[in-house]
């Protein structure tokens, strides 16, 4: 008896093995609104494609908005897209200053997909240098640290809540859809550009 209730619990436990890694990775969609009809939002991404994205009941919209480089100072919870330079060290393409509630989210140094090649830090600012209106940042995460250096010009953001009534046409979006069995995407959160701005991340 003992011998069969371990096979059935190994065999439990493959089953859930098996359905977790069979979970479809999100997709991030970056473009702008072309229609949102109900919970029916279409997306014109930034290589021209038409994608349909049924959106959760209780969806929320986060807003972004620009900050000063300022903002980037020692103790800050930040997120930036790189591309890694020929001397090892990381050139900022963008730079996310967290709310401090979001202090966490996504903490590491992985691939990103905003150009070939990037990738993204999510870690804390654990010190700041100004060298000619650019600042260096060294960024300090659970496993190690990067220096990033953020040239003048880079887009520097933050998030602020945002309303459903700013998904318009035209709205400069991004957003992480899951794929069914059916292949039809879904998400509960859309992030849109406050004013017009495109979400730089």
């Amino acid at each position: 008896m003992a011998f069969v209730k371990r096979l059935l619990l190994l065999c439990a436990l493959a089953i859930v093995c098996a359905q977790t890694f069979a979970q479809p990775a999100a997709r991030r969609i970056r473009g702008d609104v072309a229609a949102i009809e109900g919970q029916k939002l279409t997306v014109v991404t930034r290589t021209g494609e038409n994608v349909e994205i049924n959106l959760d009941d209780k969806y929320v919209v986060t807003a972004v908005i620009p900050l000063d480089i300022a903002a980037i100072k020692p103790g800050a919870y930040v997120g930036t897209a790189t591309m890694p330079q020929p001397d090892g060290g990381q050139r900022a393409l963008e730079v996310l200053v967290f709310p401090e509630s979001a202090r966490g989210s996504g903490e590491g140094h992985y691939p990103w997909d905003l150009q070939p090649g990037s990738m993204m830090t999510n870690a804390t600012v654990a010190e700041t240098v100004d060298i000619d209106q650019a600042r260096r940042m060294t960024l300090k995460y659970k496993d190690g640290e990067k220096v990033v250096i953020v040239p003048v010009g880079v887009p520097i953001v933050t998030f602020e809540a945002g309303e459903r009534a700013m998904l318009t046409r035209g709205a400069h979006i991004i957003i992480s859809a899951t794929p069914g069995p059916d292949g039809a995407l879904t998400a509960s959160r859309v992030t849109v550009g406050k004013n017009g701005m495109v979400p730089p991340m």
